[in-house]
């Protein structure tokens, strides 16, 4: 009803005032677009979670301390380079459980558990996990409601003594259904990363 009324008020005036027809066109313009938005759904925005900090705790099965890999960054953007530092060295031919801890530290103030939002948002993360020079191999231990893997848990087999790198990569909306993903074939993930940390080790 409001935008036929606009109309009629447009025909009549046009013809005694060019400048009001250019008037009430922009209104009819901004009233037509207003009511469409008020009518539309608002669109929700899912923005990638913010991580300055991941910690991998490797359990050996065999007994004796866990191994800590962790990435700390707290200037986020910043020009500051990320701290990684590794506890210690890995035992040749050994299985170690493996447990992820993800944090938003920017704010010492309101330190974020961004771990507990992967949980939640299991189906739109994986963790993908590789090593060079045949140090180690992975497995998925959890998987989300799909029966997709996540990768907050899983399993570290060492090999023989050496040196090398772990990398540790979470997408953040990956192809889980893609071929190779649910083995951990990161080429095929597609998505976004959310966080990728390497990790110097020595297995001996």
């Amino acid at each position: 009803m409001k935008t036929v009324l606009i109309i009629k008020l447009l025909t009549i005036k046009t013809q005694k005032n060019e400048t009001f027809k250019k008037i009430v066109d922009c209104y009819y313009y901004t009233t037509f677009i207003s009511s469409c938005s008020d009518d539309d759904t608002p669109v929700i925005i899912n923005e990638e979670e913010v991580i300055t900090t991941m910690t991998v705790t490797l359990t050996p099965s065999t007994g004796g301390s866990a191994i800590i890999l962790k990435t700390q960054d707290l200037d986020g953007d910043g020009p500051n380079a990320p701290v990684v530092t590794v506890s210690g060295n890995l035992a040749a031919s050994t299985v170690y459980s493996g447990a992820i801890e993800l944090l938003d530290e920017l704010d010492p103030n309101d330190v974020e558990d961004i771990t507990e939002e992967v949980k939640e948002e299991d189906d739109e993360h994986q963790f993908f996990f590789s090593a060079t020079n045949a140090i180690a191999t992975f497995d998925y231990n959890d998987e989300d409601d799909d029966g997709n893997p996540i990768g907050l848990s899983f399993t570290l087999t060492t090999g023989a003594s050496g040196t090398g790198t772990i990398t540790v990569t979470l997408i953040h909306e990956p192809l889980k259904n893609a071929s190779g993903v649910s083995e951990g074939n990161i080429e095929n993930a597609g998505g976004e990363e959310d966080i990728v940390a390497t990790f110097p080790v020595t297995v001996q």
